[in-house]
Parts: C-alpha cells; structure tokens; sequence
C-alpha cells in the first residue's frame, strides 16, 4: 500500500483524514508506538481525547526497566534535562529499620531509576512523537472502531463528535477502559489480576531522595494489630517540595471493592513519623485512583487490524504494579511488526503474519514471568502467606535483593549471576499468561 500524504505535526479533532496507522491515545504507550513507526518513515496520526498537559494517576516513579525504554526511544534522561535520579529501592517490611537495596550493576539495564511527574512525561514523550513526524490531534475522543462491512476488519475509528479517521492498521493505546478494543469485542479476562492504586501529594521534608519508597506491610489499622492487606504503599520525593503518596491493592483481598481505598491510604500514613508531614493540612490536591489492569488480562493483542499496547491489553506487572516500562516495551515490539508488515504490502497474507508476531513476540518476552506473577498475587493474597512472607522473609537482605530483581524484571538475559538464572529459568518454565 502507498503511504497515505503525510500530515504531520499538530491537527484538529474535527478535521478526520487519513494515515498509514492511527494511534488512540498518547500516553505512554501510544506516543512510543507513534514515535517508533514516524522515525521508521510511516505515517502516523495519534488521537488523544485530552490536552495536554493532563494529569495522570501514577507514582511518578520509574525503575531502570523505564529508564531503558526511555534511553531506547531517544529521550535524554539526565538529571540536566529535569530528571530525578534514584539509586535504587528502600524496603520497609519485617523490621523495624528498612533496606536500602541499590539497583542491580546489570549489562541489560542502567543502574538508576528515575522520577518525573506524569503530567510534564506524558507531554514530553508527546512531544517527542510529533518531533519525528507524528500528528497529534488533541481533544479527539475515539468512542468506537469504523469497519469493513464484508471482512470485520476495521478500517478506522470514530470520534464522539462524528469525525472519522481511516488507516488499515490501528493501535489502542487508550488505557485500561480501552473503549476502541471494547467496541470490537475484545473484553477484559476475569482469570487475570487486577490492581488499584490511589495517589496523592503532600508538601514534605522528604521531597529529596535518593530512593524510591516502598512499604511492603499495608496494614489496615495499627501495625500488627489489624488486617494485612495484599498490596504496598510507596513514598517517592519528588524534588520539588512534594512527595508522591500512594498505595496499591489487589483484588485477590477478599477486601477488594469493599475497602474505602482513600481512607486506608490515611490510615497507613497516620503511623508514619509526623514530621514527614504525611497529614491533611499537608496535602497537595485530591486523592486520585486509577485501575491497574495486570498480566495480559485483554487477549488477544492482535487481531482484524487492530493492535493492542500498555493498559489496554492488560500488561501492567502483577508483582509490582508497574506500567509504564512495559507499555514503551510493548509499542516497541507493536512498531516493529507494523514496519515489517508495511513493508511486505498491507493486505496480503505475509503482512498479517508479520502483524501475528507481535503477541508472539510478548508472550516470549513477559508470558512466563507474568504467569509466575498472577501466582504470586494469589499467594499474597491469603493472609496466612503474606504473614509467613513478613515475619520470616522480609528480614533477611539476600533474599530480599532476590526479590527485588524478581518484582522489578530486573535481570541479564545472558550471563547474569544465579539470582538472574533461577528468575529467567523460572521465566521460561512457566506456560505463557
């Protein structure tokens, strides 16, 4: 298929038109996605049904697997250019005092993390798409998939004011919702975890730290004297006066959907040292939550046209809750199939198999580990397990980098130490999320 005439830059969400790929949402996942396919020569339209900045419930912390996927796309993250840097993690959980738990020296990943507002990085990496030659269209709200009447394939999508963009292949990008995979049909799995986090922030001494902050015993009430909840909480300084306060929990609590998740959040920052300044007459804002859709919990990633990335097709890591790594990670392998089926001609049989490795391609990549972490969070899940996993566990320093690597990803693929070969034998055993 010939290119479709490119239009890039900035467009208006009345005006419709034509692409080679649309793109429905620009945050991380779909502005990766546009970056990737733009800088490979396509043409690329991304619809964002917000504007820019927006805000967005997240930590605002990014361990070295996003800094990877960062590094990978183009984006300068140094410390010059507005980036927190963290060396690695405190751990509080089994004892009194926390470890501190440098990241990992590995070959695959950089040795730090990063923090930055979602607001300012989801422009940013906007920004960095059009900077390629991706449109992006602001305020244009996709509500449903436009089809091809005889084949089922979808030929474009539609916006909530009528407007129609047409491209043969499309990416949802559109977050956990995801309205555009919902309206052909592709429906969340019930046998798959999911999370919630809320968020907040508060003026705090605390603002700058060196590391990321988390709190691994969630107790509902007074420390050991109340229920265990399957979840963290995290505490990430974010340089600028404020910390980042938040929490997540599982639904394998059978608490889940019946907890006032705000007022936990309270509750757990009530037994934190007062003068960490954790208190309401402290707070930034309001308290925020979002859904953490986990462990490819909307199957399958491709299909008619349509591929799926990030929160949309569920892939936010069930072992820690992290999304946004694995959303760049994802548009990456997305782009790649999408270049190598443009190049073999829209239509035919050898591009829709160049289109069918994408899933393959995630499967290989996350299949095992997610499958180890949807029997993880069954594990925690049970109040005695998490009791045991406190008590006799968290306390001893070995066993927690072991599971640092394990929850972060975080390991050599080749010639990695023996925490690195159990995770990734482990990895490779087990059959596919």
């Amino acid at each position: 298929m010939r290119n479709a005439e490119p239009v890039t830059g900035m467009a208006t969400a009345d005006e419709g038109g034509e692409a080679d790929v649309i793109v429905v949402g620009a945050g991380p996942g779909g502005s990766s996605t546009a970056a990737n396919l733009a800088r490979r020569g396509l043409n690329v339209v991304m619809l964002e049904k917000s504007h820019f900045p927006r805000e967005k419930v997240c930590g605002d912390g990014l361990t070295p697997r996003a800094t990877r996927a960062l590094t990978k796309l183009g984006i300068d993250t140094s410390e010059e250019s507005g980036w927190l840097h963290n060396r690695g993690l405190r751990i509080y959980g089994g004892r009194t005092e926390p470890f501190e738990l440098d990241w990992p020296e590995l070959t695959d990943f950089p040795p730090y993390g990063l923090v930055r507002p979602r607001h300012d990085f989801d422009d940013l990496l906007a920004r960095h798409a059009v900077s390629f030659g991706a449109t992006l269209v602001e305020g244009a709200n996709v509500t449903e998939a436009v089809l091809d009447d005889r084949s089922g394939r979808i030929t474009g999508v539609r916006t909530k004011s009528g407007t129609t963009w047409r491209a043969p292949l499309v990416v949802a990008a559109d977050g956990n919702s995801s309205r555009l995979s919902v309206s052909m049909g592709m429906t969340k799995r019930d046998d798959r975890p999911m999370g919630v986090a809320v968020r907040t922030y508060y003026t705090s001494p605390r603002t700058n730290d060196n590391y990321l902050e988390s709190w691994l015993e969630l107790w509902e009430g007074k420390p050991h004297e109340s229920t265990l909840m399957p979840g963290y909480g995290w505490i990430f300084g974010m340089g600028d006066g404020t910390s980042n306060v938040g929490l997540g929990v599982l639904n394998t609590s059978k608490a889940f959907g019946q907890t006032d998740y705000r007022a936990l959040l309270k509750a757990w920052l009530s037994n934190t040292p007062e003068e960490w300044g954790f208190r309401d007459e402290n707070m930034v804002g309001k308290v925020q939550g979002a859904a953490l859709p986990m462990a490819f919990n909307r199957q399958p990633h491709y299909g008619r046209g349509l591929l799926m990335v990030g929160d949309a097709g569920g892939m936010v890591n069930p072992f820690n809750g992290e999304g946004i790594a694995y959303a760049m990670e994802s548009a990456e392998m997305a782009a790649d199939a999408i270049a190598e089926a443009q190049s073999r001609g829209i239509g035919t049989a050898s591009a829709e198999k160049a289109l069918q490795g994408y899933p393959s391609a995630l499967k290989a990549s996350l299949g095992g580990y997610y499958r180890l972490g949807t029997v993880f969070v069954k594990l925690i899940g049970d109040p005695r397990i998490m009791s045991l996993c406190t008590t006799y566990g968290l306390p001893h320093k070995t066993l927690m980098r072991f599971v640092m690597k394990l929850l972060a990803n975080l390991t050599d693929e080749r010639d990695g130490d023996a925490m690195d070969r159990i995770i990734n034998a482990l990895c490779k055993a087990a059959p596919s999320a």
